[in-house]
């Protein structure tokens, strides 16, 4: 597995092409399943934490999966849209996302061990030393998000906020994208602001890090139930090959996966469950159009 950058991803589709023209012998090799991650986390965890969940894929599907993190949630989108992967996932908003600029569709969503569940929340943090213990506190102060294109790192607490009459631009002091949501904790911790967003299981990862400590941490908000990151496919693949992937990965059972944490497996999902998001971003002012 490999960190790619958008640069990255048109040198994929060169490379693998060349290679795949010159021998009878590379026509006969398996069939390359290119997967997707989204850096929820540090790209090197993200690709570390993946490894178990992309070899069992391989395994159950027969195909050579080559799994991939880009730099950013646009990355991913991007190479989605330029045909550079073939599955991919993604955050709940970064797939609405996709959904308006190539044909791109949910398929499968995991299970959590740990909460038996397929939904998450959005959490703002702060540290109980900072004296901030609502939504109005924060004005005034410096504040985080994960990426614009992130779900619970952005769309899902902005919505809580707006809906609080509270404006970022107009009330914070400073605003800030770190990229990741393992980053705004370490933040926060760390001082570098007065409170940010973050995943509820991103933060239980970083307290067993110990990257923060649970007992100096203040829940500001925690947002309605999120539908879990959903893995997405490309309307184009051919039926066959859908049809192996989908089958490969909700033959999945008992293994660990990055932020996630232990899984019961995955479970099918639909375009349809990612609504509730699609209406978040309209309540959050969010134009999709020009997310892109």
């Amino acid at each position: 597995m490999t960190r790619m950058t958008r640069r990255d991803f048109g040198l994929l589709t060169a490379g693998t092409f060349l290679a795949g023209s010159g021998s009878a012998y590379a026509q006969a090799a398996p069939q390359v399943l290119k997967v997707g991650l989204i850096p929820s986390e540090d790209s090197r965890a993200m690709l570390a934490q993946s490894k178990d969940i992309l070899d069992a894929v391989e395994k159950n599907s027969g195909y050579k999966v080559q799994g991939f993190v880009a730099t950013d949630y646009n990355g991913v989108i991007e190479a989605l849209r330029a045909k550079h992967l073939d599955i991919a996932y993604l955050g709940p908003f970064s797939y609405v996302l996709a959904t308006t600029v190539t044909p791109v569709e949910a398929f499968a969503i995991a299970e959590t061990a740990k909460a038996g569940r397929t939904y998450y929340h959005s959490k703002i943090i702060a540290l109980k030393s900072s004296g901030i213990k609502t939504l109005d506190d924060l004005k005034g102060k410096n504040f985080a998000f994960v990426d614009p294109a992130s779900t619970s790192g952005y769309a899902f607490p902005l919505a809580g906020l707006i809906k609080a009459g509270i404006d970022p631009k107009r009330d914070f002091k400073t605003v800030l994208f770190t990229g990741a949501h393992d980053a705004n904790a370490l933040a926060v911790a760390n001082g570098k602001v007065d409170a940010a967003t973050i995943a509820d299981r991103i933060l239980d990862a970083a307290i067993a890090k110990g990257h923060i400590k649970a007992d100096q941490i203040q829940v500001v908000w925690e947002s309605a139930p999120i539908p879990e990151s959903p893995m997405v496919w490309r309307k184009d693949l051919s039926p066959e090959m859908k049809a192996k992937v989908k089958a490969a990965f909700l033959s999945i059972k008992d293994l660990n996966w990055s932020d996630q944490g232990k899984l019961n497996g995955f479970k099918e999902t639909n375009d349809q469950a990612y609504d509730i998001v699609r209406e978040t971003a309209k309540l959050a002012n969010i134009d999709l159009k020009k997310q892109k």
